[in-house]
């Protein structure tokens, strides 16, 4: 069931240098294959069209000192030296940081949050001190006090995200396409023409269709393929150094950036759009963090990454500034300064490299979509785990096939560097740039740093990235417009789906049953109660569903036990196995009434199959031996508090209770004097049993209530859920009845049922129909 929580549960004391250095090599293939391969079309980028390499070399000289300035600024000062810092528990990324500012300022898009929530291992926060002269405390309840500023900061968090999925999409087609394009040095341009975009696409289908076999499969070659070419760059580089232009050093100098604008003006601004695309790939060293650690990631750019990549763009400007008769701008891309001698070997390692640059980025694609859906920003769609032993690694199909289409649409639609490098560019800078939004608040309300501090940091990191967002933005018509469209597509969908799921919760919590209305029932609830666990999923944590008055009132008969499942999703990455339940009964000891909540992070693996079960009944068997309250959790908006204990999964709690179930004979199972046995009769086939400790004793009430639990496990277990119909209520405005009955409806009947998602099985589910006016 919790693969991962065994995992996630990191030793205090550090790692040695042998494991961090694993972890640098091991960050080479997963988080620096899209970053590496950014020499194969910067250059071809930049001179696409705005500006044109003269024998003054104040071109080259001024693009190689952007790029050098660039690197410099951005991925090492920006994200290894401060962004890393901003992680959640280990974890990074665009979430990561909203994450953050949720926990430290109640700015939770999650309606269902309580206070147990809190007191999680992984819900570390610092509080800000409630002075009115604070700056921090002032922000943080202005945050808290208008709910518009609440929406604004979910927006920008999910404009970021589009921007990723958006990435997604044109990485793997300009990283591969631009590999393919050595292929223009060997035969003439008609030929060439034809045979480029063929095979760009096949490599696409093949890299799309290998993704559900799991990258674990192959993921021992990623970091030697990256190595190769990143050795094979460096050494074209010092190559190219040393034998066409020793002194290209010299335009590292920032001065050469002046004279480059000087000269060349609105042409040069506008090359920047080619220019930042050195940078593409900086963002996955945060959103990969979880994966290795800060300090491997650190030690993998600043001593392999950083230094290749600015030998291999000075060897390239050393090349270009000794020739200046180019044809066309194919002929300034990467494979002209190759020596011809190694230019096929060179080209299949960057194909190879490409790939895996692609990969990554897919990957991360899919781990992103999977924490949307996980917080209630994505509708939902299959996971499919495709390793059990390393964490993150994941598989969805549909977006895996959108994906591919849409990779295969840019290609095609484009099929050129150009246009497919201002597509690129403008998703790169505007995920940086919200990055930077987010880390200035970050400053403020988690590092509890001066305003001064972020102000610095979000005026000198955000004006570099404005200058480049702009040259990207002027080239709309030219390719920029596709991470818009996409990014408006995608952004439409979460928001209508989180509007729509916000106002569901909302109906649920208005329309939930009192719990004296169950009182007056009595413990029979007025019906005939059979043998069997009826499990209700329902979202809400307190109270009792609408759902469950629909059965009583017309149904004859229930389930002897009953259990209000709700499986939520927490602001922290993971939560660990000992702390997974919550579990409370709902009205008195005699109705069998339970409450279950099980916790999860939002990059958890949820695995609700036979083991979920097993834990589920667990929990419950051990809150009533346990017979002790452990704390009492609420909601904002809570009629009647309900006293629910935390409780851990069946693998963590290895003192607690246990349940065995077997089909033959228990005889070979009889525990020792130290555990006592608590059967149920003999005629029922599927034999279960609970084995508790000895010591504390339990009374018989609660033996009795094993038992009962016990005989209601034998009879099967059937899942009771609701199949929502939401509708706008009347005297909406025309803008919610367009989001509600056609927006919200349409994601809601073609993507995942809960049943599917949930992966709960057909036979024994029940779906109930209700109608919501929200």
């Amino acid at each position: 069931m919790d693969v991962e929580g065994v995992i996630r549960s990191r030793p205090v004391k550090k790692d040695s240098w042998k494991t961090v250095l694993t972890l640098a090599y091991q960050s080479l293939g997963v988080v620096y294959g899209d970053l590496s391969t950014s020499p194969l079309y910067v250059y071809k980028s930049a001179f696409a069209e705005d500006i044109q390499h003269s024998d003054s070399n104040e071109e080259i000289y001024g693009v190689l000192s952007f790029v050098f300035w660039t690197l410099t600024l951005v991925p090492l000062l920006k994200y290894v030296f401060i962004v890393l810092r901003a992680d959640d528990n280990g974890e990074g990324g665009t979430f990561a940081l909203y994450s953050l500012l949720c926990r430290h300022a109640r700015l939770s898009s999650l309606p269902n949050c309580q206070v147990a929530d809190e007191d999680l291992s992984e819900y570390t926060k610092d509080g800000i001190e409630s002075d009115r002269r604070n700056i921090g405390w002032r922000l943080k309840s202005t945050l808290e006090k208008y709910r518009v500023l609440q929406r604004l900061l979910l927006v920008l968090a999910l404009i970021g995200t589009c921007m990723v999925i958006g990435d997604g999409v044109l990485t793997p087609a300009i990283s591969v396409f631009s590999a393919v394009s050595g292929l223009e040095l060997s035969m003439s341009k008609e030929h060439h023409r034809y045979v480029e975009v063929p095979v760009t696409c096949i490599i696409l289908v093949l890299l799309f269709a290998l993704q559900h076999y799991g990258t674990h499969r192959v993921g021992f070659l990623f970091a030697p393929v990256v190595i190769m070419w990143l050795f094979c760059i460096s050494a074209i580089g010092l190559y190219n150094i040393f034998h066409w232009n020793r002194n290209v050093y010299q335009a590292l100098s920032p001065y050469y950036m002046y004279k480059f604008l000087k000269k060349t003006q609105r042409g040069g601004w506008m090359s920047l759009g080619g220019i930042l695309l050195c940078i593409t790939g900086s963002e996955a060293m945060f959103a990969d963090l979880g994966h290795f650690s800060q300090l491997s990631i650190k030690i993998a750019f600043t001593c392999m990454v950083y230094p290749s990549l600015i030998l291999a763009y000075m060897g390239q400007a050393a090349y270009l500034s000794k020739h200046h008769n180019i044809e066309t701008h194919y002929r300034i891309g990467f494979y002209v300064s190759v020596p011809e001698e190694i230019r096929w070997p060179v080209l299949a390692i960057a194909i190879l490299a490409a790939v895996v640059g692609s990969q990554a980025i897919i990957t991360g694609t899919f781990s992103i979509i999977k924490q949307c859906s996980a917080l209630g920003c994505f509708p939902r769609v299959k996971i499919v785990h495709t390793s059990s032993k390393i964490h993150g690694q994941i598989y969805i199909p549909e977006i895996n096939w959108t994906l591919m289409l849409l990779c295969l649409a840019v290609t095609m639609g484009f099929r050129d560097t150009k246009r497919m490098g201002n597509a690129a560019g403008l998703a790169v800078i505007t995920v940086m740039l919200v990055t930077t939004c987010l880390m200035s608040l970050v400053i403020i309300l988690c590092w509890h740093r001066s305003v001064f501090l972020a102000i610095c940091f979000i005026f000198f990191f955000g004006s570099i990235e404005a200058l480049y967002f702009s040259a990207s933005l002027i080239k709309f018509r030219e390719g920029a417009w596709v991470p818009v469209a996409l990014s408006f597509i995608f952004l439409a969908v979460m928001y209508v789906w989180h509007y729509g799921t916000l106002k569901k919760y909302e109906f649920d919590v208005q329309n939930k049953v009192s719990i004296n209305w169950l009182l007056s029932l009595g413990p029979s609830l007025g019906i005939v109660r059979v043998k069997g666990i009826g499990l209700i999923h329902t979202e809400l944590v307190s109270g009792i569903p609408a759902i469950f008055s629909h059965f009583v009132a017309n149904l004859p008969a229930f389930h002897q036990v009953v259990v209000f499942l709700c499986i939520k999703s927490v602001p922290v990455p993971h939560v660990r196995p000992c702390e997974r339940f919550l579990v409370g009964r709902v009205g008195p000891k005699e109705y069998r009434l339970y409450r279950c909540i099980a916790r999860y992070g939002y990059r958890d693996v949820q695995k609700d199959d036979n083991e979920f079960e097993k834990d589920l009944v667990c929990s419950i068997a051990e809150f009533i031996r346990s017979g002790r309250p452990a704390l009492v959790v609420g909601t904002e908006d809570m009629e009647d508090d309900e006293i629910m204990t935390v409780v851990g999964t069946s693998s963590s709690n290895l003192e607690g209770i246990r349940m065995c179930e077997d089909d033959g004979n228990f005889a070979d199972m009889v525990g020792t004097s130290e555990l006592v046995e608590i059967k149920s009769p003999e005629r029922i086939r599927k034999r279960v049993r609970f084995v508790v400790p000895e010591s504390p004793r339990i009374d018989m009430d609660a033996q009795q209530e094993l038992r009962e639990l016990t005989e209601a496990r034998e009879a099967g277990m059937a899942f009771i859920m609701g199949h929502s119909y939401v509708r706008a209520k009347k005297g909406s405005s025309l803008m919610k009845k367009i989001v509600i009955n056609l927006g919200y409806d349409f994601l809601r009947r073609n993507f995942r049922e809960p049943t599917s998602a949930l992966s709960i099985p057909y036979a024994v589910t029940l779906e109930v129909g209700m109608v919501y006016h929200v």
